[in-house]
């Protein structure tokens, strides 16, 4: 029987511990129910009150790593987002990469004129005739929230570019809407704000069942962080090559090579980026 144990989060509070969210998260990674029980069992033995919940993911995460590798993959998903800093702009690029296969024109990166003064924007995106500007949120820590003075701040600068944008008669397209996506979590106060003034919001799990998680798991554009045949160095070489997503390494055996791996672990790697998004790399 499940027994009750109060574990410590990552940001210092206790909370009962939930088998239920366990198996949750290890189903929603893709094991199939022999393993999620056979993990939720080998939690169930080692756990204590005190225990934290970084000991408890990695204790999955090694049973699954040895596993099955694609599903370790997926459960590490937050981290290896995390894991893409410390600047933000591969964030950037695996958003641009993710509103891409939507069917939006992206650019990652652009600078553009203000009624009052000019703004960086970290994505700007285009479907059937309307423009949206899309700013990113990295944190790399996962216990950072967005507050409401981060959607405050991005609604004055899109209205600021919306008024020079639509008043500029060489423009062909409509500026539509402002955009703000983390990779964490929004408070309430941030959410509700947004909704008020009608910036789209997308955080981890905001909106339900339609956050980033999940739309990265349906189009799996996952970010080479989610790699386990690869360690931090050979991660971090990639992301410097600018080669952001597995996908990128689908076809593209010569960027393993151009970060010094032997041909046994390349081998390797392209097995696992074969497993972890199949067709959906083509």
């Amino acid at each position: 029987m499940e027994h009750q144990v109060y574990i410590k989060k990552s940001n210092g509070e206790t909370e009962l511990f939930s088998f239920e969210k366990l198996r949750r998260s290890l189903r929603s990674a893709g094991a199939n129910q022999e393993m999620v029980e056979t993990i939720v069992e080998k939690i169930q033995s080692q756990i204590y009150d005190g225990m934290s919940s970084n000991t408890i993911y990695r204790k999955a995460f090694s049973i699954l790593k040895g596993k099955h590798k694609s599903t370790a993959s997926r459960y590490s998903l937050k981290r290896a987002i995390l894991e893409l800093g410390p600047t933000g702009y591969p964030f950037e690029r695996l958003i641009g990469a993710l509103l891409k296969e939507k069917g939006y024109d992206t650019k990652v990166s652009v600078t553009l004129a203000g009624a009052c003064v000019t703004h960086e924007i970290d994505v700007l995106a285009e479907k059937d005739g309307n423009v949206y500007t899309i700013e990113c949120k990295f944190h790399s820590d996962a216990r950072a929230t967005s507050n409401v003075k981060i959607p405050l701040y991005i609604n004055s600068r899109f209205l600021d570019i919306q008024e020079q944008w639509n008043a500029n008669s060489k423009n062909t397209s409509h500026l539509k809407q402002g955009w703000l996506v983390t990779n964490t979590r929004f408070t309430a106060d941030a959410v509700n704000y947004g909704k008020c003034v009608g910036l789209t919001m997308l955080s981890w799990d905001y909106p339900k069942d339609n956050g980033l998680k999940a739309n990265i798991d349906s189009l799996a554009l996952y970010p080479v962080t989610t790699l386990t045949t690869l360690n931090k160095r050979e991660k971090h070489l990639l992301i410097e090559s600018d080669v952001i997503l597995v996908k990128e390494l689908f076809n593209g055996k010569e960027k393993l090579v151009n970060i010094g791996l032997s041909d046994s672990k390349i081998d390797r790697v392209l097995n696992e980026v074969q497993q972890l998004c199949s067709q959906d790399c083509n």
